[in-house]
């Protein structure tokens, strides 16, 4: 199934969460969106759709990061004292060495530091645990761990949450419902899936 059936089935569950709990027009609204944004998170995976469209271009990071080593050469030759001199000529010629490896499969990981570091300038438990869902995500296969059972109790820790943080009520249902929304249409026994997923994962690695 393709990100906009996922998108519109999470969006769907969000409007049944919505009603359920009489939310107004305007949280109804937001719980339709985040229904919509829950249902496509588990392709969050290294080789899921959602990760190109999440990430900047490698090569723009890429570029900012060498200026950026320059710069600190630049300023280190001639700024710099000492020790001080060496290390930041150091630390420029890393940072230049290492931005040259940087591919687009590296830019989820990349993401996933930022959600985190986001988070603990925040103070917000719930974006930490994104962070480290979208770090792990950017290394699992895809349809596996974030297909799983396991995945579905990651998730629903940081949809309880983000409830607590931003007290909505339903925010918690809407969020757990359109992730699982998402493997259900992913399911092997639905026509016009070929494969299925690894829900009991690392006990089976069946595709169901």
């Amino acid at each position: 199934m393709n990100g906009t059936a996922h998108a519109a089935l999470g969006a769907a569950t969000g409007f049944i969460v919505a009603n359920t709990f009489n939310a107004s027009p305007s949280t109804t609204l937001f719980l339709v969106g985040l229904g919509g944004v829950s249902g496509l998170i588990p392709d969050l995976d290294i080789d899921g759709k959602l990760r190109g469209k999440i990430t900047l271009s490698h090569k723009v990071i890429r570029t900012v990061a060498q200026l950026i080593g320059i710069l600190m050469i630049f300023y280190s030759i001639y700024e710099g004292i000492s020790t001080e001199k060496w290390l930041g000529i150091g630390i420029g010629l890393g940072m230049i060495v290492v931005s040259s490896m940087i591919k687009q499969r590296h830019m989820l990981t990349i993401t996933g530091v930022g959600v985190l570091m986001g988070g603990f300038s925040l103070q917000e438990i719930w974006l930490m645990l994104l962070g480290i869902y979208i770090l792990i995500a950017s290394f699992v296969s895809h349809r596996s761990y974030t297909h799983s059972i396991l995945g579905v109790a990651f998730f629903g820790i940081i949809a309880s949450r983000l409830e607590v943080s931003i007290g909505i009520d339903g925010v918690f249902y809407t969020c757990l419902a359109g992730y699982i929304s998402h493997l259900i249409a992913d399911l092997k026994i639905l026509p016009f899936n070929k494969r299925g997923i690894k829900l009991f994962l690392p006990v089976s690695s069946k595709e169901l």
